[in-house]
């Protein structure tokens, strides 16, 4: 094909390319294929799953409002979403002008090109009729060669009222998208005032409003137990395995000690994924046996009750040295007054958002639960409570909010039976079910930083939702 042929070839074909683009692209780009836009109306609206819900469900006897408060799944509104979509809606439409005023001058440039090689073509197959009427007065050859000319440009017609066609077509794409540009952009004026920065201020002033109010939440009442989530299954049928309470955010060590007894070593992994993977970080080497699997880290420190004895012991991790030890006044040890599964399981160690706790029974309290708070330093008993729950009774227990949880059993069919709270000395019996998947319970204790129950379920270690029922306070409460 000559240079002329060319050219114009490789013009129809990025003509063709363009519209077939066009055709294609632009309605999903103003929203014609799946979507619509929409008035602002419409775009002020917020699935539930992307803004704060805030349910104001009663009031208690003292007459303080109960709320409940459920976070978003996300931070960001629907609006900061839409708005964005436009903003890259705008710009890609922007972009479109542009490539569609380049091409609109290059069709220009080339349609005169093809409006001039239109007229000679005409004037050439005016001539050669001519030239073929007196034809016995030219050469054959120079006829022959004219010819042959003329029949490769007759192709070329046919193509050229095509071309104007394209033409016209690109003069209505790009009015097409003049007046698209106009309707965007009165969108986003009308939207304007919720553009992101704005957005993500309002956003950010509800968290901060939210976590204030956080912070008046008194401590929670437990309302259900779900799960359990399977994390590992390891070691023997006994054992304990815990995190932190106090730990900052990126502190996410796990410790675990296997067995009830005769046994020294405690294992750490950096986090729970290693804990899973069994990659340790470090082993420690107690300098006393351990009682039961009762134990809780606290601060950095483990306490832990030694072995034959009702001595309670802290432990420094960081150190490796015992910080302070001190016998639990009257409290049975060595089987005396276990949990109904045994395992020298007298005394429990546990911690909550208030403090250290042991929890134990004594000859004085005729077996029955004793609650003591305890320094956490020093381990001196600041206060007990004395119950009337048999210690034998029960399956497991654990603290929350001051307030002690006890089990009916370890085994299956157990649920929260009994609840006794510190800060009114009172206590009451509970209904709260929960999956005993694996059928022996041996330790379960709660973590204020996970708000989950830790527990050992024969040789599986898993973990327990809590859901909590929080009052929030008032200026008359002290």
């Amino acid at each position: 094909m000559s240079p002329p042929l060319l050219k114009l070839g490789a013009v129809l074909s990025t003509m063709a390319m363009i519209s077939n683009w066009m055709s294609q692209t632009l309605p999903s780009l103003v929203g014609l294929n799946t979507t619509r836009i929409t008035t602002s109306d419409t775009l002020t609206q917020i699935s539930p799953k992307e803004g704060w819900q805030v349910y104001s469900s009663a009031q208690d006897p003292d007459g303080r409002c109960i709320c409940t408060v459920v976070a978003p799944e996300q931070n960001l509104c629907s609006r900061d979403a839409k708005s964005r979509q436009l903003r890259q809606l705008l710009e890609k439409v922007q972009n479109m002008s542009q490539s569609i005023e380049v091409l609109n001058l290059r069709t220009q440039r080339d349609f005169q090109y093809v409006l001039k090689m239109e007229t000679q073509m005409k004037g050439l197959k005016a001539k050669f009729r001519q030239i073929e009427d007196d034809r016995k007065t030219l050469m054959t050859k120079h006829f022959q060669e004219l010819k042959e000319k003329m029949d490769e440009l007759l192709p070329l017609i046919p193509v050229l009222e095509q071309y104007k066609t394209d033409a016209k077509l690109i003069t209505q794409f790009k009015e097409e998208i003049r007046n698209l540009s106009t309707v965007l952009t009165g969108i986003q004026e009308e939207i304007g005032a919720y553009d992101y920065e704005e957005l993500h201020q309002r956003v950010v002033s509800l968290e901060n409003r939210l976590r204030d109010c956080m912070k008046k939440l008194t401590c929670g009442k437990l309302m259900k137990i779900t799960g359990p989530i399977t994390v590992k299954i390891s070691g023997t049928r006994f054992g304990a395995w815990m995190t932190d309470p106090l730990a900052s955010e990126k502190n996410n060590r796990v410790w675990y000690m296997d067995s009830y007894t005769n046994n020294k070593i405690v294992r750490e992994y950096k986090s729970i994924a290693d804990f899973v993977s069994g990659a340790e970080s470090r082993t420690y080497n107690l300098p006393f046996k351990w009682a039961g699997t009762n134990h809780v880290v606290y601060n950095g420190s483990l306490y832990f009750n030694k072995y034959q004895s009702n001595i309670i012991i802290k432990y420094s991790f960081d150190t490796g040295r015992v910080l302070a030890q001190r016998s639990l006044e009257y409290a049975g040890f060595h089987n005396v007054y276990p949990y109904t599964w045994g395992g020298f399981s007298d005394i429990d160690l546990m911690a909550d958002e208030i403090g250290l706790w042991a929890v134990y029974a004594t000859n004085q309290n005729a077996g029955n639960i004793v609650i003591s708070q305890l320094n956490q330093d020093t381990l001196e008993v600041l206060k007990s409570w004395s119950t009337g729950y048999p210690k034998r009774s029960a399956g497991e227990s654990f603290m929350i909010c001051g307030t002690l949880y006890v089990t009916n059993s370890h085994l299956t069919g157990a649920k929260v039976y009994y609840s006794y709270s510190t800060k009114t000395s009172t206590y009451e019996y509970t209904d709260i079910p929960f999956h005993n998947q694996y059928f022996h319970i041996s330790m379960l204790d709660y973590n204020a930083r996970d708000r989950a129950l830790y527990a050992w379920n024969n040789g599986h270690q898993v973990l327990f939702n809590v859901t909590l029922f929080h009052v929030i306070k008032t200026e008359d409460d002290t």
